[in-house]
């Protein structure tokens, strides 16, 4: 089986061409520039090829292009950590259309997309994929709007989607302004305090290695179309996890509560229904 993957590079990206790669995959890891120094070193059963592609300026037949390959798995999306900038919804939201109708009327009938658990809106409480979403930021809005412009393109026939919720994962290579970068580069320091938030919102989280298993394995996965929530289905406070973190690493540092507010486009306590995962995947 041949795989495109767009975002190959990134956080997310990098980890699942890793397990896809592990399960003898061939992997077309797509990338805006054609920078053999920045290739990562991954490894495997599988083989690797690189694909340089701006989605800002596709080909006219970008799944020609990345060489017909039996899906797409499709991780890119510019603009980030900047969930309210506008640049979502007017500049990465229609090129990110138009590469996808380019992509499914060259052909592409697979395509797995990954979305956020910012579509919810502001619910609270466990959230199943069969809810209606309520986003607020433009980051999410654009996020849904392109999911229903490609559920338009499915139901009128020839494309098989998978749309992933991932909701919050951590782990090495994660952005620098991430809690977890935030709090190794404390402890790298050798900072006497760490300032964060009071930490007893409600999250669900769950490593980037057991994330990039269950997206892997919904890539791989002939029947696998809808909406897939991608989460641990464990509800867990900040707080709790900020622990976890420092006694995994055998760290100490002083805890700073309360110096930062709630971000205001999140509910308080919010967590994934992971049933039609666990379905999917046999662990139900």
């Amino acid at each position: 089986m041949r795989i495109a993957v767009t975002g190959a590079s990134g956080f997310v990206g990098r980890a699942v061409v890793a397990q896809l790669l592990a399960r003898g995959v061939d992997v077309i890891a797509v990338s805006r520039r054609a920078d053999p120094e920045a290739a990562p070193p991954w490894s495997g059963n599988g083989g690797l090829s690189h694909c340089t592609l701006d989605l800002a300026a596709p080909p006219p037949r970008p799944f020609a292009h990345l060489g017909r390959p039996d899906a797409i798995l499709h991780l890119a999306w510019h603009g980030l950590p900047n969930y309210r900038g506008a640049c979502h919804m007017e500049e990465e939201l229609p090129r990110q259309i138009e590469f996808l109708r380019r992509c499914v009327d060259d052909g592409l009938q697979r395509l797995i997309v990954s979305g956020t658990c910012l579509e919810y809106g502001l619910r609270e409480g466990c959230l199943d994929e069969s809810l209606p979403t309520q986003p607020v930021t433009a980051y999410a809005l654009a996020k849904d709007r392109l999911r229903l412009a490609l559920q338009v393109q499915a139901t009128q026939g020839g494309l098989q989607l998978a749309w992933l919720r991932l909701f919050y994962l951590y782990g090495e290579g994660q952005a620098p302004t991430s809690l977890y970068a935030q709090l190794r580069a404390a402890i790298a320091r050798g900072d006497a305090r760490f300032p964060m938030s009071r930490g007893d919102q409600v999250r669900d989280f769950q490593p980037l290695s057991v994330a990039a298993q269950q997206i892997a394995a919904i890539t791989l996965h002939d029947s696998a179309a809808g909406i897939f929530n991608v989460c641990s289905g464990r509800p867990r406070s900040v707080l709790e996890l900020v622990h976890q973190w420092l006694h995994e690493w055998g760290a100490e540092i002083e805890l700073e509560r309360g110096v930062y507010d709630y971000p205001d486009y999140e509910p308080r306590a919010f967590w994934g229904d992971r049933r039609r995962l666990d379905t999917l995947l046999g662990l139900a």
